[in-house]
């Protein structure tokens, strides 16, 4: 909580980003990748965030990432 708070006024705005990158099944996976298996890294800070290549966005918020969990869910149930 304290974190977030300090990061919200001196925290790095993550507005430089790496190339997507997605790696293979078999090797180890960030926290980052294990939501859509392809990544992008703040070049400031190095902090990974997941991209979804479909709609050509980082999801950085977690109510994005919950949103992409469901709507996932949604795919695969129908």
């Amino acid at each position: 909580m304290i974190a977030e708070i300090f990061d919200a006024f001196f925290g790095c705005k993550h507005a430089h980003y790496s190339f997507p990158i997605s790696v293979r099944p078999a090797s180890r996976r960030s926290s980052a990748m294990k939501l859509t298996g392809t990544y992008v890294a703040c070049l400031d800070c190095g902090r990974e965030f997941p991209y979804d290549w479909r709609e050509m966005k980082v999801i950085d918020s977690p109510a994005e990432q919950r949103h992409y969990v469901a709507s996932l869910a949604h795919k695969v149930a129908a």
